[in-house]
């Protein structure tokens, strides 16, 4: 039989040393963080307490995209996962790879949430970006397809087509597969 008061010891150490942020949200709202997610983004932990996640994408529009990007595998599965940039405290702009896992079993999946966010800094250096080529970048990785893009984002398959145009002649990349290895050994 197990020793209540030490599980609840070794609880309370996992998460405070975990190697990778760990933050319970409601409505998008930071109750709880460990260590590593305060330090990750250059705050103090008490600081993010209370705090909408907004204050932590590079603009209000990616805080938005990312939500209505989320919601629906959240609430189809309870899980959620992708990769994108976020903004430390500083301003500074950095990779990471975010993982979700909702708690609210009925209505709003965003009501009550647990989520890891690992810093991949190391592996995937920032690249100047405008927000419109970070949006088809995270939509390429997932596979997606100009039209499908085109219908996600609201713009012409056109549009997506002279982005990626772009995105490929700016990394020197040959097709999206290149492209994806240039940015950092994103998964493809």
């Amino acid at each position: 039989m197990r020793d209540p008061q030490k599980h609840e010891e070794f609880d309370r150490l996992a998460y405070e040393m975990a190697p990778i942020g760990l933050v319970l949200t409601e409505d998008r709202i930071i109750r709880a963080c460990n260590p590593a997610f305060a330090r990750m983004f250059g705050f103090d932990r008490e600081a993010l307490i209370n705090q909408s996640f907004a204050i932590l994408y590079p603009s209000f529009e990616e805080f938005v995209r990312i939500r209505d990007v989320g919601v629906r595998p959240l609430r189809e599965t309870g899980r959620y996962t992708d990769e994108r940039v976020m903004a430390r405290a500083d301003g500074t702009l950095f990779w990471c790879r975010v993982r979700g896992h909702t708690l609210t079993t009925e209505g709003d999946p965003l009501a009550r949430a647990v989520w890891s966010f690992a810093d991949l800094s190391d592996m995937r250096p920032i690249t100047e970006l405008s927000t419109r080529e970070r949006q088809i970048i995270l939509h390429l990785i997932d596979g997606r397809t100009s039209k499908e893009i085109a219908r996600i984002l609201a713009i012409s398959p056109r549009t997506v087509e002279t982005y990626r145009s772009r995105l490929l002649a700016k990394f020197g990349a040959a097709n999206v597969v290149d492209l994806m290895s240039r940015l950092g050994s994103m998964p493809v």
